[in-house]
């Protein structure tokens, strides 16, 4: 399982939100505590973040390196300030490759996207399934062979379809839709999701069969005021909270959050 972190708040140096904290991301890579498989994130790992003042598409880095063996990671984080950033650190599915094309974040114009977890058996079973539900565009928009990229490409799906409906709303069906194929595929679909535009975060803890992978939320620490983290594992101490399973957690620009059992 993959671990992943997602900020949205006052501008803040990667440096602080991925290296500072006693259990950072850094830290996850190599030495996370509530993994349910896997023992390193050693497999690549990703970051996007938005530019503070322009409304431009995202800026994203990636490397199929272990975050700690990336030498221009550390010069680069100093630089890079965001009031938004998503982030995670990859343990590749056996079979999967380690490449560019399955390293995340995934984008499409605007949206970042991040996932943790997994479709069982997906290359048996659902990778089908979600292709044979995408218009052509979107199909054709898919680079990599993770069963990750398959679970954005159906939410850019929902996101078309309900274009009058908040975003939320899509990851939703999305997720509804990923639960009715587990069904009739008889498999385990995990999806810890977090996607951005930049302005707010959307995302989710869930799972066909409990327990989900972890997922916390921390709001106006301390160390981070005027900000909301959500993260695989907690970053550093202070008052943490377990989001709750099955659910879709959504952060506004001002950073109200809400709650919505799926």
């Amino acid at each position: 399982m993959c671990r992943l972190l997602a900020y949205l708040g006052s501008p803040i140096s990667l440096e602080k939100l991925l290296y500072k904290p006693e259990h950072s991301l850094i830290v996850q890579s190599y030495q996370p505590r509530e993994m349910t498989s896997g023992v390193v994130n050693a497999d690549g790992f990703g970051m996007g973040w938005y530019h503070n003042q322009k409304d431009t598409e995202p800026f994203i880095y990636k490397n199929t390196l272990p975050i700690w063996n990336d030498i221009n990671l550390p010069s680069l984080s100093r630089y890079v300030e965001s009031k938004c950033v998503l982030a995670y650190v990859r343990s590749a599915t056996p079979g999967q490759a380690i490449d560019f094309a399955n390293c995340q974040p995934f984008n499409d114009q605007q949206l970042l996207f991040i996932h943790n977890g997994r479709i069982e058996n997906f290359r048996q079973t659902l990778h089908r399934k979600i292709r044979s539900t995408l218009t052509q565009n979107l199909y054709e928009k898919i680079n990599g062979s993770t069963d990750s990229e398959h679970i954005f490409a159906l939410l850019l799906s929902q996101i078309k379809i309900n274009k009058h409906r908040p975003p939320q709303y899509a990851l939703r069906t999305t997720l509804l839709t990923l639960l009715e194929m587990a069904k009739r595929y008889q498999v385990e679909v995990s999806a810890n999701v977090v996607f951005s535009d930049g302005h707010r975060l959307i995302a989710s803890r869930f799972t066909t069969t409990s327990p989900a992978p972890s997922l916390y939320w921390i709001r106006d620490d301390l160390i981070f005021p005027k900000s909301v983290i959500i993260a695989s594992e907690p970053l550093f101490i202070g008052n943490w909270t377990a989001c709750p399973e099955n659910s879709i957690i959504s952060v506004r620009e001002d950073c109200d959050i809400q709650f919505e059992q799926i």
